[in-house]
């Protein structure tokens, strides 16, 4: 999952205006944000067993297209962004499927409610502090590249275990979240709030599957 979180952003400038001001805007990409993962879980409740890669691809896919369309079309890039978390609903389906079946149901209802609330708290910590997030989110890029580098790597040598890359994979979408909240404290840097959504919903669902694999491992020991 990690791959599709890669290039969706820039961040050229840092901007600081009053917290008021982005209340709107903040309220709008939560909105969007919450009504997508209701659809997720529609996706996962649908997800047949051999749905990840379709889903994947569809992703990706739709990731590119509102990308493009975001400033033509803000009503077209909505569509896109609901219709691409409905598929994410089917890529991650069957992963969480097999969870639920090898060690309960409740492991996949804590990872989600703990990403939850993770979410929260750094959406906290970004409107309580000034934070550069132009260098937050440098930071956070260059370790994704690594990581990705490194997990492919892995497969090859053996050398990173899989609690290891959920680990780091937590770290570092935890940078990035408090980067995109933060960007949005600071006015959105001109991106509408599908854009912000998109980024945001993607930064939860890593770290809702790095969280998954942590606590599934966890339970299976």
């Amino acid at each position: 999952m990690t791959e599709n979180r890669l290039d969706l952003n820039s961040y050229p400038t840092i901007i600081d205006v009053p917290r008021e001001q982005t209340a709107s805007l903040l309220a709008k990409v939560l909105g969007i944000t919450s009504f997508g993962f209701l659809i997720t879980a529609l996706g996962v409740a649908t997800a047949p067993d051999w749905s990840t890669l379709p889903g994947m691809i569809a992703v990706l896919v739709l990731v590119f297209a509102i990308t493009f369309t975001r400033k033509a079309s803000p009503a077209l890039a909505l569509g896109l962004f609901l219709t691409l978390t409905y598929f994410m609903g089917w890529e991650i389906g069957p992963l969480i499927h097999r969870y639920a079946r090898s060690v309960g149901p409740a492991v996949v209802f804590n990872a989600a409610a703990t990403t939850g609330l993770g979410m929260a708290a750094m959406g906290c910590v970004a409107y309580l502090f000034q934070i550069n997030y132009r260098r937050i989110a440098g930071i956070g890029f260059a370790a994704l590249l690594l990581l990705i580098l490194a997990g492919i790597a892995s497969m090859f040598f053996h050398f990173m275990t899989p609690n290891t890359y959920s680990w780091l994979t937590l770290g570092i979408f935890t940078l990035l979240t408090i980067g995109d909240f933060a960007r949005i404290r600071a006015g959105g840097d001109g991106q509408s709030a599908v854009s912000l959504a998109l980024s945001i919903y993607l930064d939860a669902i890593n770290i809702f599957l790095a969280v998954l694999q942590l606590m599934g491992g966890r339970r299976r020991d």
